[in-house]
């Protein structure tokens, strides 16, 4: 009986968050970092989530898989400034791995859980408007070193978000899942990091939260505790005492970004713990943190 009450607490709990985000928009990066053990928990989530009116965007990544399947064809994978460099038989892996694998992955583990999904890369509708990334400001802004003369190749960055897709999938009962590919005015292929895509697509659907899943409980002070939430200064001030570091920094820099083109808030949670989209969004403790302005 006790167990029974406490669903119906949780069911209790759930409803004004349920009533606050009805008919809104919640764009969430699964990182290609949790596993895929970790999928159908968070395709429940997803569906669930479309269920009760909300709208799930899903970006997501896949750094670790398209390293492994570069390993397999024996191609060497460089990092500069902690991004993979991408020449032009790099980029095709890349492409095939986050389209063609990651991304129908996601699609088939929705649809099993009940929902409709379907899936596109930036290049699909103009969504992506890309440009190759500028290193030199990407490593000022991050407060990382990079040898002279450096070249990450195809790796690229967002110039405009085109959101007319998204919003017909969303309005036909769609959930959209997209891969972080996008493309220039002169039809030139980028590999675009996918947080950076998604805070990007966020502030373009004026989403009410960004959720950047990862397999990271949060962000730490210097003290190693976990904190449930900060502000913008006070992560600055952080990554100034270098207690944000490595990639950590580029994902709280794209959240403040995503904050200052109008998202609402934005949360850094743990995608290996189990339904942690739906305790970030329908419970009043949430996990990870969460960054405001």
């Amino acid at each position: 009986m006790k167990n029974l009450i406490q669903k119906a607490k949780t069911l209790v709990e759930a409803l004004p968050y349920i009533e606050e985000f009805y008919g809104e928009t919640i764009v969430i990066k699964y990182g290609g970092s949790i596993g895929d053990n970790d999928l159908h928990d968070f395709a429940r989530d997803i569906v669930l989530m479309k269920f009760v009116g909300i709208h799930p965007v899903v970006i997501h990544g896949g750094g670790p898989q398209i390293g492994s399947h570069l390993k397999k064809l024996g191609i060497e994978s460089e990092f500069i400034a902690g991004l993979r460099v991408t020449d032009e038989a790099t980029m095709v892996v890349a492409e095939m791995v986050l389209v063609g694998k990651i991304n129908q992955k996601i699609i088939e583990a929705i649809q099993s859980m009940g929902g409709k999904a379907v899936g596109a890369s930036g290049k699909e509708g103009k969504m992506i408007l890309a440009r190759k990334l500028n290193l030199d400001t990407f490593a000022s802004e991050n407060g990382i070193e990079i040898p002279a003369g450096a070249d990450l190749g195809m790796v690229g960055e967002v110039e405009k978000v085109n959101p007319h897709l998204i919003k017909v999938l969303e309005d036909s009962g769609f959930i959209p899942v997209i891969a972080p590919i996008g493309f220039d005015n002169e039809g030139r292929t980028y590999n675009i990091n996918a947080d950076h895509v998604a805070g990007k697509i966020a502030g373009a659907l004026n989403a009410v939260k960004l959720i950047l899943m990862t397999n990271v409980p949060g962000i730490f002070d210097r003290e190693k505790n976990l904190l449930s939430s900060i502000t913008e200064s006070e992560a600055r001030e952080l990554i100034r005492q270098e207690a944000i570091s490595g990639g950590m920094i580029p994902k709280v820099m794209c959240a403040i970004e995503a904050l200052h083109d109008g998202v609402d808030k934005v949360h850094i949670i743990d995608g290996t713990i189990d339904h942690a989209l739906i305790l970030e969004i329908f419970t009043d403790a949430g996990v990870g943190t969460e960054i405001l302005l």
